[in-house]
């Protein structure tokens, strides 16, 4: 338990010391899915998307601050640090824009357009910009939103090494009580083991204040490339100008 305290206390400062990187500057679906819906935060509102991933070679800490200034619109700038032999480097920093091109309805469908960049401090301190990628996810909804299908078609150019990668996702969200979801999903690119992860989320407060937590791996991937999470999300009401 003590254990568990003092990382939940971790995750919170680096989730606090995000949030202030991100207002002193000029990801992704809803946690704790990588497969991306089609769905934005709500119009003039802002979300922070916060979680652990303890893995194999170190832990990372994630936050995705992200805004819908225009209603169509949503923006998120945030990244990830890495504990490795104990101590702490910046791993990633990520930029992202999505739009809705047929907004998601109950027992239909809809389809968004997102894009964006990754960055990586120290494998690329030399280049102005990190991989660029391109996703179009398409979110199925069944039994009036009781299950919803996510389903992800993409690219991305690795700009070091100039290549192009097809990546793809499928992902579900399946209502098991009003605040409690099952979530699972699958991803990969056209080279290499998908991966996989599941878990449940819940709503501590409803449609403001959100945790999780999923179990992961690489299809044949062994204890290398396990990994856990826990996340917290937070949503804000209506406040931009």
């Amino acid at each position: 338990m003590p254990r568990f305290k003092e990382a939940l206390m971790k995750t919170i400062r680096w989730t606090l010391g995000a949030i202030v990187l991100a207002i002193s500057q000029p990801a992704m679906a809803a946690r704790p899915l990588i497969t991306d819906d089609a769905r934005l935060v709500d119009a003039k509102s802002c979300q922070l998307e916060s979680w652990m991933q303890v893995q194999s070679g170190g832990n990372e800490y994630w936050a995705l601050p992200g805004c819908n200034p225009t209603g169509n619109l949503e923006l998120t700038l945030g990244g990830s640090m890495q504990r490795a032999d104990g101590r702490f480097d910046a791993s990633n920093v990520q930029f992202q824009g999505k739009t809705l091109l047929k907004p998601l309805q109950s027992n239909g469908y809809g389809i968004a357009l997102a894009a964006g960049l990754v960055h990586h401090p120290n494998a690329e301190s030399k280049r102005v910009a990190g991989n660029v990628y391109v996703n179009v996810p398409v979110s199925l909804s069944f039994a009036d939103d009781r299950f919803v299908l996510h389903v992800n078609a993409g690219a991305r150019r690795d700009t070091e090494a100039r290549q192009d990668r097809v990546t793809w996702g499928v992902g579900s969200e399946t209502l098991l009580h009003p605040r409690v979801y099952l979530v699972g999903e699958t991803f990969g690119e056209n080279k290499g083991h998908p991966s996989f992860q599941a878990g449940l989320r819940f709503w501590v407060i409803k449609d403001r204040v959100q945790i999780d937590t999923t179990y992961g791996n690489a299809f044949g991937g062994g204890a290398a490339q396990r990994f856990f999470t826990i996340g917290l999300r937070l949503l804000s009401p209506a406040f931009l100008p």
